[in-house]
Parts: C-alpha cells; sequence; structure tokens
C-alpha cells in the first residue's frame, strides 16, 4: 500500500498548482492519507460500539421497522407498550455489539486501496472517503453483522412475530426485502449508522484539519483544503 500511495502522491504533488500540495513530500501525502482514514474509521467505530452508541446518539438510533411504526399506536393501545420499547432497545444493542467486527474490515479496505482511489479521496469531495469504504465494505460487514444482531434480536418475542409476518408480505411484494427479517433490517440501519459517523469524521479532517491529533494530517489535509 505504502508504494501505491507513494505513487499517488508523487502525482498529485506534480499537479501542485490544482492539488495545492507542493509543499508535501511524497512519503508525507501517503502517510496522511493512510493515518486520516485510520482515524476517522477508528473514531466512528468506537462511538458506536459502545452501550448507547446507538440508542443513546438520536443521529443513528434505530426506530421499529417502519411497518411497526404505523401500527406502534395500536401496540401500545393493546398493551404491548413493554415489548415494542423491548424491541428497540434489543435492535440498538444489537447494532453496539455487531459494529466492532468494522474495524479488520475498514484497515484492510484502507491497505488494498489502489491509486485511483486514493486520488478520489485526497481531492474528491467532503465524503469521497466514507463512499470508498461503503464501496468495498458494506457487502462483507452484512455478512459479519447479521449473526450477531439474530442473536441478539432473537430473544424478544415481537422479533419473532415480526419475522413470521414481514417474511410473507416480502413475499407477496408488499415491503421492501431489507425489511423482512428483524436482523436485515437492524444490520441495515447499522450500516447507515456506521457509515454515517465516520462520514462526520472525515468533513470534519476536511473543515477543520488543524483540529487533527496527527501532525502529518494536519499538514496533508490543510494543504488541500
Amino acid at each position: 500500500m505504502s508504494r501505491i500511495l507513494c505513487c499517488f502522491a508523487c502525482l498529485v504533488i506534480n499537479s501542485a498548482v490544482a492539488a495545492g500540495i507542493d509543499g508535501i513530500t511524497n512519503a508525507d501525502a501517503a502517510s496522511g492519507l493512510r493515518q486520516a482514514l485510520a482515524d476517522g474509521s477508528a473514531a466512528a467505530v468506537a462511538k458506536l460500539g459502545t452501550e448507547n452508541g446507538f440508542l443513546g446518539n438520536p443521529k443513528v438510533k434505530i426506530p421499529l421497522p417502519p411497518v411497526l411504526q404505523k401500527i406502534e399506536g395500536a401496540l401500545r393501545y393493546t398493551g404491548m407498550r413493554k415489548q415494542a420499547d423491548e424491541l428497540v432497545v434489543a435492535m440498538n444493542r444489537a447494532a453496539e455489539a455487531a459494529v466492532p467486527e468494522a474495524k479488520t474490515l475498514l484497515v484492510e479496505s484502507v491497505r488494498k486501496m489502489s491509486v485511483q482511489d486514493a486520488k478520489g479521496i485526497l481531492t474528491g469531495g467532503d465524503t469521497a472517503a466514507t463512499d470508498y469504504f461503503k464501496r468495498t465494505t458494506q457487502s462483507q460487514l452484512t455478512k459479519r453483522f447479521l449473526p450477531i444482531v439474530k442473536k441478539a434480536t432473537d430473544q424478544v418475542g415481537l422479533a419473532e412475530q415480526y419475522n413470521s409476518l414481514a417474511g410473507q408480505a416480502a413475499h407477496l411484494g408488499l415491503i421492501k426485502e431489507q425489511q423482512a427479517t428483524i436482523e436485515r433490517y437492524v444490520t441495515d440501519k447499522a450500516l447507515d449508522g456506521l457509515y454515517l459517523m465516520i462520514a462526520e469524521q472525515e468533513k470534519a479532517f476536511r473543515q477543520n484539519p488543524m483540529a487533527a491529533t496527527s501532525d502529518i494530517v494536519k499538514r496533508v489535509f490543510s494543504s488541500v483544503r
């Protein structure tokens, strides 16, 4: 990866007028980009993969599936308020338990980054790195998250009832396939939350590089603003 990023950095430096990083060495550009991606993804995982990482954060808190939201009032009116509340807690705890699984894959994604990927990230928009992570990790993370989420939500009776009814509804084309089971719904929402938090970290680096803890990240991203 170091050779690839150094090659990319060289290309960018040779285009200094456009990229604005003529004062950054090849090694610095490569190191800064790697460090920024590692820091941003690690911070996102750390924020979410802890108790109340999802449940206590309105930006990513997972609500009842749309089908249950439509009848939430009826559920509470018929004495199922406790079950509905338990399901919300279980879904968010499941997401919190699953997110740490992302750390290894995010690191691997950075390691495999191509020259073209690096160019797009360093000189791209506010969420270029997030878009790259989503493209390269979403499928694998879905597979890793699903069994963890299922184990957590299987303990809630309302989840079992939902899966039975929603499965039939999905088969008839009445709801989206992603909502056919609680575990798939929660997995998708957990990934949405993860990428949202990574995007926030990325935007922070780009908008205020001097707030980064690493000097090399400050230098590289200050130069391409």
